[in-house]
């Protein structure tokens, strides 16, 4: 059975695994780069789980990124700016085997629809909520990269015109509302008062005790969510909805505020129609995601609905 070297590059943490051709994660690791020299937490978290050649080598990343070259520039790791990422890991395995690279929401859109929560629908949007807030495609039951490679960049999806910069350069974008250092700011800012670290993981503990500013956090975070998913919707036409990502582990502290935002609208019937669900593989979906990009490139029977990315 061919095996393949998945990686999923987050802003805040790098997770590597050896993963079959049948989606099982063979071995996994996982590491946190923040304060940290990103290269060597990359060329670490490979070390952790290579023993020997893999067929192939997929990539989920934070964008943007450039899938020809393999170059990325992750608005949350700003000492890589066109950084040659796909090379670098290529130059970490043994027989240096081909790579795929695509956006880490994408791949956790395409490791959902291959072995998680994705109804087998024609048109389904992965939504990463953590660090950052990333999006991906699948369209017609295929992912839908886009000319650049940079399709359902949720995060920088304009929600209020008007809002807080974003790094990005533009105003009120979905990922200064909505992903978890944003809730966290937001609280504060109400006067939030944390038991431990101020993060996200806290404020959602805090939010389920009914902490009211923790909750108006996620409130004002869901709302965003509702806006930025219902908007795809009309857009694409979707049959679901999938959450992931760290914040996402949150449950009915986030998806409840969501499905209000969302009832709080109206719109035509078919851009409501979709469900909103999380995701069913936790933190293996982006790298089984980034397998099934690495199986496309060396199977002549890739993954199912994958067939497009080969």
């Amino acid at each position: 059975m061919k095996q393949v070297l998945a990686v999923d590059v987050g802003g805040t943490k790098f997770a590597a695994a050896v993963v079959a051709q049948d989606g099982t994660v063979v071995i996994r690791s996982e590491r946190v780069h923040l304060d940290a020299d990103p290269d060597a937490v990359l060329a670490a978290v490979v070390a952790d789980v290579l023993a020997g050649p893999v067929d192939a080598v997929g990539i989920g990343t934070a964008g943007p990124l450039d899938p020809v070259t393999g170059t990325v520039s992750p608005v949350n790791i700003p000492t890589w700016r066109d950084f040659p990422l796909a090379d670098a890991v290529r130059q970490l395995t043994p027989n240096r085997p081909a790579v795929a690279i695509a956006g880490d929401a994408q791949c956790m859109a395409i490791g959902e629809c291959w072995r998680g929560a994705a109804p087998a629908g024609r048109a389904v949007l992965g939504v990463v909520v953590s660090t950052g807030v990333g999006g991906g495609l699948i369209l017609n039951g295929s992912p839908y990269l886009g000319p650049t490679g940079n399709a359902g960049q949720l995060g920088h999806m304009t929600i209020d015109p008007d809002g807080p910069p974003c790094p990005c350069g533009n105003l009120g974008c979905l990922e200064v509302l909505a992903s978890g250092p944003a809730m966290v700011r937001h609280a504060l800012a109400l006067g939030w008062t944390p038991r431990a670290a101020a993060d996200a993981a806290e404020l959602a503990a805090d939010a389920a005790r009914g902490d009211a500013d923790a909750l108006a956090a996620f409130d004002r975070a869901g709302d965003a969510l509702a806006v930025a998913f219902q908007t795809t919707a009309a857009m694409c036409d979707l049959d679901a909805v999938v959450v992931g990502g760290g914040v996402a582990a949150a449950g009915p502290v986030l998806l409840d505020p969501i499905r209000r935002g969302l009832s709080r609208r109206g719109g035509l019937a078919f851009a409501r129609r979709f469900d909103v669900r999380v995701g069913a593989l936790g933190r293996d979906a982006g790298l089984v995601g980034a397998a099934a990009l690495a199986f496309a490139q060396v199977s002549a029977d890739p993954p199912r609905r994958m067939q497009a990315v080969a």
